[in-house]
């Protein structure tokens, strides 16, 4: 098959030899090959072929029959070339056959518009049934919308279609139930227009438009939460290393954290408080540049110290004072340990340079109590699950105890980064309710390997203590809700409207959980 460069070779040989150019019948053959090829090479020979048809009857029948293949290729614009070209062929003893060949093509053409035509006026119908149908018709237009989008060819999903798409989604959007809004949010993310680096940053800042982050945060509605965690949920696929989150982090940072106890959902048995940390974790890899850096990290820090906390008071006899060793609530701090890692990448001196002495030695003395607790359960954890394989490993029992074993482990990592001087980010973890990437297999050996052993020893700030007492494993929880919560199986938000996050209207259209 011939290639590109020797296609325009070919081509110059014939035409530069003008009216003798059928004594260059190899080149000509050449270029018949050409509808072979790839994509480039099919588009140069629908047009090198006619040009030259005249100068080689004898390789008449080659050269219509090599036009046609180009007239039924799957590239749209390959087979638009070539039903152009073919007037040119209809000369002398070919003309009927040609004829014919465009009569029937024109026809198929005209059908497949037609066709097209049709689908993008139901879309059109839709969108009207939509925007002002009741609530049933307009139910049952979404769905079928949402379902007929991924069956429709590229002919009839074309670059204006998906605009109207685009433009008369964000009119439905100022007005949506949960619900809703997530169908939508997964129709506007199949566009292929979408798919790309500055798509998905339109789909971000659509989101980030629904979630009002502008407005302020009351915790304690309900239906304020709700649509702050369904939006970010949706948002939370779009972010990239060119897609960033900040917008979402500093939100979170600046108007979620501080509250984070007064969170309420109407969703019972949800720890409201974890599926808004498990967010945070995952939009923090991918934050950009922040305004109020030193400002955010300094939240996300002294929340992460509540979950993190000191060792019980001794009492004279070297006993705890305490009767109760303090819980260690490993997901929480999980999340907040991970998200402090990677923002506090963008700010390395914070812990040396923005803490007073004494808040560093209060911290050092946390991650080590919290470290060599953290052993104990790895031990533990590792101990129960020695020698199980295969369907062992699916009891929900052991299945808690396996995800328990990497929330343990990546804690672990990032703990020993921080215990370096100057404290080091540089390690890698997946998220324990994440699919482990392959490219983090060597971290993950990096992980194993390091989780047998505590910090060093010179980092602690704080007096030593009995290692019986240590070991004697305080109680620690995981959450019963190891897995990734998705609010888009729960329903909608309430409010005035229902659809509308707050009293957009005055019809109820409202889903309660």
């Amino acid at each position: 098959m011939p290639t590109v460069e020797e296609l325009y070779r070919n081509y110059g040989i014939l035409a530069d030899a003008t009216e003798t150019a059928g004594q260059h019948k190899d080149a000509y053959q050449a270029i018949l090959d050409g509808v072979k090829g790839g994509a480039k090479e099919k588009r140069l020979a629908a047009q090198f072929i006619p040009k030259f048809f005249k100068h080689f009857p004898e390789l008449a029948d080659s050269a219509i029959n090599a036009q046609l293949d180009l007239c039924e290729d799957e590239d749209v614009s390959i087979r638009r070339q070539a039903i152009k070209e073919l007037p040119q062929f209809a000369t002398g003893d070919n003309l009927p056959r040609v004829a014919d060949i465009l009569t029937q093509l024109l026809q198929k053409l005209l059908s497949n518009v037609l066709k097209a035509r049709l689908q993008t006026f139901k879309i059109i119908c839709l969108f009207s049934q939509i925007l002002q149908g009741e609530d049933i018709v307009r139910e049952r237009a979404i769905k079928f919308l949402s379902t007929k989008l991924k069956t429709l060819p590229e002919e009839v999903l074309t670059k204006e279609v998906e605009e109207f798409i685009l433009t008369e989604s964000k009119k439905v959007l100022e007005d949506v139930t949960g619900e809703e809004f997530v169908l939508f949010m997964k129709i506007l993310s199949g566009l292929k227009s979408l798919q790309t680096v500055s798509g998905r940053q339109q789909l971000v800042e659509l989101v980030a438009e629904q979630a009002d982050l502008e407005q302020t945060f009351n915790p304690t509605d309900p239906d304020c939460v709700d649509r702050l965690l369904q939006c970010t949920r949706q948002a939370v696929p779009l972010f990239s290393k060119n897609v960033h989150s900040t917008k979402f982090v500093t939100y979170f940072c600046e108007h979620v954290l501080p509250n984070l106890g007064s969170l309420t959902t109407p969703v019972e048995g949800v720890d409201i408080q974890l599926e808004v940390l498990k967010l945070l974790a995952e939009m923090s890899s991918f934050c950009g540049d922040m305004e109020k850096l030193e400002s955010n990290l300094k939240k996300l820090f002294d929340k992460l110290l509540e979950y993190m906390p000191l060792p019980p008071e001794e009492a004279e006899n070297g006993e705890n004072a305490s009767s109760e060793e303090p819980k260690l609530q490993f997901s929480y701090v999980e999340c907040l340990l991970y998200s402090f890692h990677q923002l506090g990448r963008k700010l390395p001196d914070f812990l040396t340079a923005k803490l007073n002495a004494e808040k560093l030695k209060d911290f050092k003395i946390r991650l080590q109590y919290f470290a060599r607790g953290l052993q104990v359960y790895i031990r533990q954890l590792r101990l129960a699950l020695q020698g199980k394989t295969g369907e062992a490993l699916k009891t929900e029992e052991n299945k808690i105890k396996v995800v328990a074993l990497k929330i343990t482990n990546n804690i672990n990592v990032l703990i020993k980064d921080l215990f370096h001087i100057p404290p080091s980010y540089k390690s890698t973890v997946t998220l324990s309710w994440k699919p482990v990437q392959k490219a983090d297999a060597s971290q993950k050996r990096t992980s194993e390997d390091t989780t047998s052993s505590s910090p060093p020893k010179k980092a602690s700030a704080g007096p030593k203590r009995d290692a019986r007492q240590i070991y004697n494993p305080p109680s620690g929880k995981y959450s019963s809700n190891l897995g990734s919560f998705s609010y888009e199986q729960r329903g909608g938000f309430r409010g005035g409207r229902g659809r509308g996050w707050g009293g957009r209207g005055n019809r109820s259209r409202g889903r309660i959980y």
